[in-house]
């Protein structure tokens, strides 16, 4: 029989990074709650972070969820949301598990969460999407920008919200980041726009 392992102290430390106030991140924050005894992985399963992704774990202000996130056996992969070309090559530097959707560790077809890192000097650049969804920084340092603004580096802690269809985009410099991401509403990929790099840095 195969070894399996179980996700459960994962779960409970992304769900107590999910403490902001938006509906959002309170469904997020129920959901991991909700479904962490269902979180069962094959360890043979795993791939690694890339090294500079899995340092920010290690930094002095990560949230403490990191230390579990450091230690799971996870099945990293770059995301796979369109086929657009300039996307899927700049997805090789980003890494992604969906720990809870229609493709996730936990099947469910209504919410769309996980985990999400992008190494340092990476133009993840502008997109679009249906689904509402919310970033919380756990680690590292990441700039984003969303609709008419210009980017702004974050660091772990803060959030960023966007609505269904609003432009935003990301970056990073001389850091890698990771985050805990949500989607909610429309979780499809049907729609998901990839514009690319925004004019104003």
């Amino acid at each position: 029989m195969t070894n399996t392992t179980s996700l459960k102290p994962l779960f409970l430390a992304l769900a107590d990074a999910l403490n902001g106030p938006i509906e959002i991140e309170k469904m997020g924050r129920e959901a991991f709650l909700k479904h962490s005894n269902e979180a069962i992985v094959d360890p043979t399963q795993s791939t690694p972070l890339a090294e500079d992704i899995q340092s920010v774990l290690a930094a002095p202000d990560a949230h403490p969820a990191c230390r579990e996130l450091a230690i799971a056996p996870l099945p990293w992969a770059p995301p796979i949301t369109t086929d657009d070309p300039a996307y899927i090559e700049v997805s090789k530097k980003k890494a992604l598990v969906e720990l809870i959707g229609p493709a996730g560790i936990v099947q469910n077809n209504e919410i769309r969460m996980g985990v999400y890192g992008i190494s340092k000097h990476v133009e993840y650049g502008i997109r679009t999407h249906p689904a509402e969804e919310v970033f919380v920084m756990i680690a590292g340092r990441v700039d984003w920008l969303m609709g008419d603004e210009t980017y702004a580096e974050y660091g772990p802690g803060v959030r960023r919200h966007h609505l269904s269809m609003v432009p935003h985009a990301t970056r990073t410099r001389n850091s890698a980041f990771m985050s805990i991401y949500v989607w909610t509403g429309d979780v499809s990929f049907e729609k998901y726009d990839f514009v690319g790099a925004p004019a104003r840095h």
